[in-house]
């Protein structure tokens, strides 16, 4: 029994959504002919009451889009220091937007309005770069699964409108955000120019992320997804995965950070860990004491067929997914509680 908490990115379709992706019927999404696809875009737009929305192969690519629509080359955006948009996703917003970010010291990947506000360059100060747009992640991905306040970001969309600046949520796990904060889409659809989400983190469809906004806004993200090279021909295949996994994987993400949360409970009474960090979602990350070395904790989990990554600097992280199931979680907990360094 192997079990991987590397990522909620290496679950595998379900039967059940496999036999929904055979079942779709599909066109050239080139020419927006895909029925599938057209279905999940509507699906995913009206859930978030906004106008449109379009299919991106990856987030990544969604992200840099919208990164694209919202700025011009020498602009700045502002982000946190930890933010998906800056450290994972390949320098994509210098290159291909010609941007430089201003990364701000949050808590746990979370920024508060104070801050972005006293970061914003005067715009008539030509020598500085022009502050066009705000990302936010929402969860944080290396800030540990942590989910912002509706009001924190309420707030930060009020320095937005105050500044003439832009406003995008990389939403790749926002589906745990609202489960675990019990927060409705249309919260965030008010709030944010363009959302991303993911379909392939938590939820198990294959690949696949949405970029949400007004029309007109997506009508302009259909040429940078061309530009980018992410035109789909009969990709309604994996619509289809999407269209599945919101209709059933959105409400079990309770599970997943129910789990999490025990795990982190275990690690807590362990003589080899320093500290846990808060869990409020299916990312767990923890610290080993300085004396011990984080691939030697690694590899003994692996002996065990269980499967974490090492952040660096003695920290680890262990992310619950829907493949994660009920027998392996007891033999996971087993496994810390007897472990020894």
């Amino acid at each position: 029994m192997e079990i991987n908490l590397v990522s909620d990115t290496v679950t595998k379709p379900s039967h059940e959504m496999l036999q929904h992706m055979f079942r779709a019927k599909v066109g050239d999404d080139v020419y927006k002919q895909d029925p599938t696809v057209n279905e999940l875009e509507e699906a995913v737009a009206d859930l978030f009451g906004m106008e449109a929305a379009l299919f991106f192969p990856s987030g990544t690519m969604a992200n840099q889009a919208a990164i694209k629509l919202h700025t011009n080359p020498g602009d700045q955006l502002i982000c946190d220091k930890w933010a998906h948009v800056y450290l994972y996703e390949g320098g994509g917003a210098s290159f291909n937007s010609g941007v430089s970010c201003c990364l701000l010291d949050g808590d746990r990947g979370m920024v508060t309005a104070k801050q972005v506000e006293a970061a914003i360059n005067p715009p008539d100060f030509y020598h500085s770069p022009l502050t066009s747009l705000v990302c936010v992640e929402n969860t944080t991905n290396k800030g540990g699964g942590a989910c912002y306040d509706i009001a924190t970001l309420a707030a930060i969309k009020e320095v937005c409108v105050k500044h003439n600046l832009a406003y995008h949520l990389d939403g790749a796990r926002l589906w745990n955000a609202l489960v675990a904060k019990k927060q409705h889409p249309k919260q965030f659809g008010q709030l944010f120019d363009t959302i991303s989400v993911c379909l392939s983190k938590g939820l198990g469809a294959p690949v696949g992320s949405v970029l949400i906004g007004d029309k007109k806004t997506i009508d302009r993200a259909l040429r940078i997804r061309k530009i980018l090279g992410g035109g789909m021909r009969q990709v309604g295949y994996l619509a289809a995965a999407g269209l599945y996994a919101l209709q059933h994987n959105v409400g079990r993400l309770e599970n997943d950070h129910k789990r999490a949360k025990e795990i982190g409970a275990v690690l807590q009474n362990c003589s080899w860990v320093e500290s846990v960090a808060p869990v409020e979602t299916n990312i767990l990350i923890f610290s080993i004491k300085p004396e011990y070395n984080e691939m030697q904790l690694i590899d003994k989990l692996k002996q065990k067929n269980i499967h974490i990554s090492s952040l660096g600097k003695g920290k680890l992280r262990i992310v619950t997914h829907l493949d994660y199931k009920e027998v392996m979680h007891q033999y996971v907990l087993e496994t810390l509680s007897k472990l020894s360094l």
